[in-house]
């Protein structure tokens, strides 16, 4: 009792193919793969910005430099 025998399983089967259809099927899986491979190209370009943003400009190095504070002192 609680466990499904082998009748039950074809017969869930059955029903979900007469849902789905025999094309459908592999047709959303093919979409949920393309789906999560997405999500993770996201994943890494965001990474990629973020390290991009916190690295300095070599072109520009005149920005990355910090102030000096003893040239702002007058006596």
């Amino acid at each position: 009792m609680g466990s499904f025998s082998m009748w039950h399983w074809l017969i869930v089967l059955a029903i979900v193919l007469l849902l789905f259809g025999r094309g459908k099927i592999p047709e959303l899986m093919g979409d949920v793969a393309k789906g999560i491979k997405n999500f993770k190209k996201g994943m890494t370009d965001e990474d990629e910005a973020a390290h991009e943003a916190a690295r300095p400009d070599p072109i520009r190095p005149e920005m990355s430099r910090t102030v000096d504070h003893k040239a702002d002192e007058t006596k």
